[in-house]
C-alpha cells in the first residue's frame, strides 16, 4: 500500500488510478512540493506550474510577513496584495477582483481564507493560480471547491484548483501549533463523513465513492501516532499531516464533490460560523474537530442499538424556521426540502432497515474510529475536544448539533436521529 509522497506524485503526474474502475484520475494540479524548505525554489516552483507574466501575491499581514514578503521578492515583477481582516465572503472576493485586475496569475500565500478567495477570483476570471500554504491548518490546498459565505449564509462552491501547491515545511513547523492541531482536526472527519456518506448512499442512493478514503488510508495511522509532536513542530508529524490534507484535498478530483470531507460534521461548524454572535474566534479545523467527535459519539449511540431507528416525517415549519435561523430562514429551508423524508419514504427506509440493519451496522463500524481515539489524539495536539473548550455557550453548542442539518442539503446521522426522535436528548448530553 503506497502513501504520502510517493501517491501524491503519481496522483500530480497522471498515474494514478481509480481502484474502482481501473481509469486514471485527471488533476489539474501540475506541482506539489513538500519539501523541509523551498527557499531559493519559488520562481521556478511558480514558473514550473505554469504562471507567468505578472502576478500579485496574495496575502494577509500575518501570512505576509511569514512566508509572503519572501515569495513576492522572488518572483520578479510580482506586486503584493496584502488584505487587511479577509473574509471568505463575497465582499471580500469582489474587492480582490477589483485590486487583483493587473494580474495574469494569483499566488496565495496564506491558508483557509486566502486560499479560498484567490481560487473563486481565479475561477470567475479565468487565470491560473497558485499557493503557498503558511500552515497545515486545513485541507483545501488542493481542491477545486471552496467554502464561502454569501448573504450570510456558508455555501460550497466550484472553484479553480491551483495548479501549483508548494509546502514549506520550516514555515509550517513555525507557526502556531494552533494551526496544526486545526488541520488534524479537520483530517478526523475522515470517519464521520465516511459513515455519513456510506448511510446516506444505502438509503438514499448519494453516489458513494471509496476512493477517496483509499488515498488517505496508509498515511492516518501514521498521523493519529504522531499527533502530540504537532505541540513541538515536529517535522516528522507535519509531513504526515500535510500528506493527509492533500490527499484528502486531492479526494475532489475523483468525485468532483466534496462529501468525503464534509458530512454532519461539517454542518455543525458552518452552523457555528453563521449563527454564533459573537464568533468565538474558533478556526475552522477546530470546529470540524470536535463537531467529528460528536458525530462519531452520535453515530456510535444509533449503531449499537440491536434494532434500526424507526423513521418518521418531520414537518418544515416557516414560523420556526424563521426563529431559529433569521435571515436565512429560507435558504435553510430549502436545504431542509431537498432532502425531507415524507411518510412513503419513511416507511420504505424502515422496511429497508429492518431488512438490513445488522449488516448495515457490521460494514459502518469497519471504516470507525473509536470517538475515544478521537478525543485522545485532538487532546494530545493541544486541540478543543468540546464545545466549551470551542469557546461557545452549552445552549448554543447544543443548538448547533440540534439545527446544523438545516444549513446544508447533505443527508448523515443527523438526519437520521432527528427523524428517528433521537437528537435532541443526544444533544442535550452534549453541552
Amino acid at each position: 500500500m503506497i502513501g504520502g509522497a510517493e501517491l501524491i506524485r503519481d496522483f500530480v503526474a497522471g498515474r494514478y488510478r481509480d481502484p474502482a474502475t481501473g481509469a486514471p484520475v485527471h488533476c489539474p494540479i501540475r506541482v506539489v512540493a513538500i519539501e523541509d524548505s523551498l527557499a531559493g525554489a519559488e520562481a521556478e516552483l511558480v514558473a514550473h506550474a505554469g504562471l507567468s507574466g505578472t502576478l500579485a501575491v496574495v496575502a494577509d499581514p500575518a501570512t505576509h510577513a511569514a512566508l509572503g514578503a519572501r515569495v513576492q521578492a522572488a518572483l520578479r515583477g510580482s506586486r503584493s496584495i496584502v488584505l487587511e481582516r479577509p473574509r471568505s465572503d463575497s465582499e471580500t472576493v469582489a474587492a480582490l477582483q477589483d485590486l487583483a485586475g493587473f494580474a495574469d496569475g494569483l499566488v496565495a500565500v496564506g491558508s483557509g481564507t486566502i486560499n479560498d478567495l484567490v481560487k473563486t477570483v481565479a475561477h470567475s476570471t479565468g487565470r491560473p493560480c497558485a499557493v503557498f500554504a503558511t500552515a497545515a491548518s486545513m485541507n483545501g490546498y488542493t481542491t477545486s471547491t471552496v467554502s464561502l459565505t454569501r448573504g450570510g449564509f456558508k455555501v460550497s462552491e466550484k472553484a479553480k484548483a491551483p495548479v501549483g501547491v508548494f509546502f514549506d515545511l520550516d514555515v509550517l513547523c513555525a507557526a502556531p501549533p494552533r494551526l496544526a492541531a486545526a488541520g488534524l482536526g479537520d483530517s478526523l472527519c475522515r470517519s464521520p463523513a465516511q459513515i455519513d456518506w456510506r448511510l446516506a448512499d444505502r438509503l438514499l442512493g448519494a453516489g458513494y465513492s471509496e476512493t477517496p478514503f483509499a488515498l488517505q488510508k496508509a498515511d492516518e495511522p501514521v498521523l493519529l501516532q504522531g499527533a502530540v509532536g504537532l505541540r513541538d513542530g515536529d517535522r516528522a508529524a507535519m509531513r504526515a499531516l500535510v500528506h493527509i490534507l492533500v490527499l484528502t484535498g486531492l479526494g475532489v478530483c475523483i468525485t468532483g464533490t466534496s462529501h468525503h470531507g464534509s458530512m454532519g460534521e461539517h454542518l455543525i461548524s458552518h452552523y457555528v460560523d453563521m449563527f454564533a454572535r459573537p464568533h468565538p474566534g474558533s478556526f475552522h479545523g477546530e470546529q470540524v474537530g470536535v463537531a467529528s467527535l460528536v458525530m462519531r459519539r452520535l453515530q456510535d449511540r444509533v449503531l449499537r442499538a440491536e434494532h434500526p431507528p424507526k423513521l418518521r416525517p418531520l414537518p418544515i415549519d416557516p414560523d420556526s424556521l424563521r426563529r431559529r435561523y433569521g435571515a436565512a430562514a429560507e435558504a435553510c429551508a430549502a436545504e431542509l426540502a431537498g432532502k425531507a423524508l415524507d411518510g412513503a419514504t419513511c416507511d420504505r427506509l424502515n422496511a429497508w432497515l429492518d431488512t438490513h440493519w445488522q449488516a448495515l451496522r457490521a460494514e459502518l463500524a469497519e471504516v470507525a474510529l473509536r470517538p475515544d481515539l478521537l478525543q485522545t489524539v485532538l487532546a494530545a495536539a493541544g486541540a478543543p475536544t468540546s464545545g466549551a473548550g470551542l469557546g461557545l455557550p452549552e445552549s448554543f453548542w447544543r443548538d448547533a448539533i440540534c439545527h446544523a442539518r438545516g444549513v446544508r442539503n447533505r443527508f448523515s446521522m443527523l438526519d437520521v436521529a432527528a427523524h428517528a426522535g433521537l437528537l435532541d436528548d443526544f444533544a442535550a448530553g452534549e453541552g
